[in-house]
């Protein structure tokens, strides 16, 4: 496509030594559900104590504490990461941080919990992405001095403003059709993928794979010594949320029958990803804390890239990222045994998979954001975990996970399951 970034401005590493211990998510949850008044920060506490209870992991060997979560969606949205790491029983001492990179942050937390362990400053990450999408709030940012008589009150819907890359300017759904347009992509075409990955995802949930992932949410309280209690308060009459809650039959009659978005073209609500809220967490260490307490890891994390692109086809991303990474850990396409990029939209997946030549039976073959959502910061963490347990599944080395990212960006993660046959 002549939009691939040079070895210069590459940002890529290779690792060796770094490993996915585990990781689980909650079930995905659509917009305005059973997930809807949840505190991000609550969410994000809840698979944190969940991943460590799974792994056998003690809280106290935790040395770094990585966050993600990409609006501000509570009022104690400053404290999330701290939070998220005293209630989940990491000692006090152990700092947090929060980092951003819109729908790679996910991928960009993995990156930094790698970069921390071989810097040496923890043998153990405990890694976080928790969105409510729901909770993106009504805002205005320019009322701090009051209401002048007549003038406009500028209070905007955030999550719709969001969406509106103002350097270019078009909105995520038009830098799709600009895809569209490039590579030659239909409604058709876009309808067609979008069953797929319904279809894909509603087959992983009736066999239990996706369940393997999910931790229950249910009501629970947050106990932290000398500190306020926290916790999850689900709606009234709903005990336990176990699943995703937006795969649906959606056959590509029906897909075909909805309106697009923008009149002539080819995304609309039933092909792009859906808005959910959820959380996924990880652990991330080092082989020397790996082979001291005879863990069994996951996965290893064997490399991370990230690029830039232009903002009006930001959709593209994965594909130089992707490129970016192979060459750094000095493989071939022909290599990767599984793909999981992110369905921001149909159209820019198609083009994704369009611009490398992927074969689709290896691509995001448990379902996409499309069937699943894409709850930003928890998205590229959830796209890990899955890819990983697959790749243990079909007994496969290698996978990548990739986004992209608004303003014009990719990112993506190289995943090795050591166990597979060479």
């Amino acid at each position: 496509m002549g939009n691939g970034t040079s070895a210069v401005t590459r940002f890529s590493a290779r690792f060796d030594n770094i490993w996915i211990v585990d990781g689980v998510r909650t079930p995905m949850v659509d917009y305005c559900g059973a997930f809807g008044a949840l505190s991000p920060t609550d969410m994000g506490i809840k698979v944190a104590r969940a991943v460590l209870e799974r792994s056998g992991v003690a809280a106290a060997d935790i040395g770094s504490v990585i966050t993600g979560s990409v609006a501000q969606a509570d009022f104690d949205a400053y404290v999330l990461p701290r939070h998220i790491g005293l209630y989940a029983g990491v000692p006090q001492e152990v700092p947090a941080i929060l980092v951003q990179r819109i729908c790679g942050t996910g991928f960009e937390m993995f990156r930094q919990a790698a970069d921390q362990i071989i810097l040496g400053y923890a043998e153990l990450a405990l890694v976080v992405g928790t969105e409510s999408m729901t909770r993106n709030p009504i805002a205005a940012y320019t009322h701090r001095g009051g209401f002048r008589l007549g003038a406009p009150v500028e209070f905007k819907d955030f999550l719709f403003e969001a969406l509106i890359d103002p350097a270019v300017p078009v909105t995520m759904i038009e830098t799709a059709e600009n895809l569209a347009v490039r590579y030659g992509i239909s409604r058709a075409d876009v309808d067609t993928y979008a069953a797929l990955s319904f279809e894909r995802a509603l087959r992983a949930q009736a066999d239990g794979f996706h369940a393997g992932e999910i931790v229950p949410v249910v009501n629970e309280k947050f106990e932290l010594a000398e500190h306020a209690n926290r916790g999850i308060e689900l709606p009234r009459k709903i005990a336990s949320v176990e699943c995703d809650t937006h795969p649906r039959p959606s056959p590509v009659e029906a897909l075909a029958k909805l309106r697009s978005v923008h009149s002539g073209g080819v995304q609309t609500a039933g092909n792009s990803s859906a808005l959910v809220d959820a959380a996924a967490s990880a652990l991330v260490a080092g082989d020397g804390y790996v082979r001291k307490h005879g863990l069994k890891p996951l996965a290893r994390l064997r490399g991370a890239a990230a690029v830039g692109v232009p903002p009006d086809i930001m959709g593209i991303g994965p594909a130089p990222a992707i490129r970016a990474l192979l060459e750094r850990c000095g493989l071939e396409l022909a290599d990767i045994g599984l793909f999981e990029v992110n369905e921001a939209q149909g159209a820019q997946t198609i083009a994704v998979e369009r611009e490398l030549g992927l074969d689709r039976d290896k691509l995001n073959v448990n379902g996409g954001a499309i069937a699943l959502g894409h709850p930003l910061a928890a998205t590229g963490v959830r796209l890990t975990i899955t890819l990983a347990r697959e790749l243990r599944r079909r007994n496969l080395r290698y996978g990548i996970a990739s986004a992209c990212v608004g303003g014009g960006q990719g990112m993506a993660l190289l995943v090795e399951n050591p166990g597979a046959l060479s």
